[in-house]
């Protein structure tokens, strides 16, 4: 099955986790610290953003702030330490897409990715063109 890309999206600081991503119809751009980030912007096309909100050279969601300020209208999804109520208010004040903890889930981490993006009918087909396709393979077998 050919699935064509659907948007160019920037992960910083995630430490292995947009490996949770690759099934998705996106490029991936993985950056590890805030400047490189920053830098990168100005040359790479990016559809929208996945961040830690605390990054090793960046903290306190300075990242995310200058983002946020430079390019509103990008999507952008922020990982917060888990019961931070400061950081997630003000993640929400800045604008951002979504919040998800470092305790989420990967289904729903995959799923919020694909709400934000519009990739919902993307997933949805090929979740039912892999079970279609499962399903025959015994039958091809026989």
């Amino acid at each position: 099955m050919l699935v064509l890309v659907q948007a160019n999206i920037m992960t910083v600081g995630l430490g292995g986790k947009e490996e949770l991503l690759r099934e998705l119809p996106i490029r991936l751009i993985t950056m590890r610290s805030g400047k490189q980030a920053a830098r990168s912007l100005k040359n790479h096309k990016v559809d929208g953003v996945i961040s830690k909100w605390n990054l090793d050279d960046m903290e306190d969601g300075r990242f995310l702030k200058g983002l946020k300020a430079a390019r509103p209208d990008v999507p952008t999804i922020v990982f917060i330490a888990s019961g931070d109520w400061s950081q997630e208010i003000a993640a929400r004040s800045l604008g951002v897409s979504a919040v998800l903890t470092d305790e989420a889930d990967d289904d729903y981490f995959r799923e919020t990715v694909a709400d934000v993006l519009g990739l919902k009918g993307v997933i949805a087909i090929k979740a039912i063109t892999s079970v279609k396709t499962e399903q025959a393979k015994p039958a091809m077998l026989k």
